[in-house]
């Protein structure tokens, strides 16, 4: 007997994923997983996971968006590999996305191509106003968390890494790097 499963994800906390499970409600889905997560990689996804694991022969995922599923072809190829192994198939409600069909798979591809196209524009883009920002002054980074003055005091004092991390409370690493800035 095949079940339908759907995943509806947003990026962030404060966006409404009511869209999305309306529509994979209508779709037929007994059972809708949720997240608000980045979808730039399917590490700590768990909603996501938890369904890949359940998912068995027969059954079919549903998404609205492939872009739901993954912002990266590797982890689309990844999961729809992992899907075509175990005999599940996957949908999409607002593409004409089907892997029981060649043209399904096709969309899925193209879509999955354009998908990390459009991820990495954007970091394209974010990427070009911190340096504009950084050349206006206007962006200069998060502020240091170690004090690094305070740690060439104590080196200077002839405390050693240890000691001088111990009485800052910060790891040695961070001494270290302090005294190579």
């Amino acid at each position: 007997m095949m079940m339908k499963y759907g995943y509806a994800r947003v990026s962030t906390t404060d966006q409404d994923l009511t869209i999305q499970v309306e529509a994979l409600t209508n779709a037929g889905c007994e059972t809708i997983r949720q997240e608000k997560v980045s979808g730039t990689s399917v590490q700590g996804r768990d909603e996501l996971n938890t369904l890949l694991e359940f998912l068995r022969d027969g059954d079919e995922l549903v998404v609205t968006r492939v872009d739901r599923l993954a912002r990266s072809i590797r982890d689309l190829q990844n999961i729809v590999y992992d899907l075509d192994k175990k005999g599940v198939t996957l949908s999409a409600t607002e593409q004409p996305i089907d892997t029981r069909t060649s043209a399904g798979k096709c969309f899925l591809d193209m879509l999955g191509v354009f998908g990390e196209f459009e991820t990495n524009l954007r970091k394209e883009r974010q990427m070009e106003g911190i340096a504009k920002a950084k050349e206006k002054g206007v962006y200069k980074g998060r502020k240091p968390s170690v004090d690094v003055e305070r740690v060439r005091e104590l080196r200077d004092s002839g405390m050693g890494a240890s000691a001088i991390a111990k009485e800052m409370g910060i790891g040695r690493a961070s001494v270290y790097r302090a005294l190579g800035s």
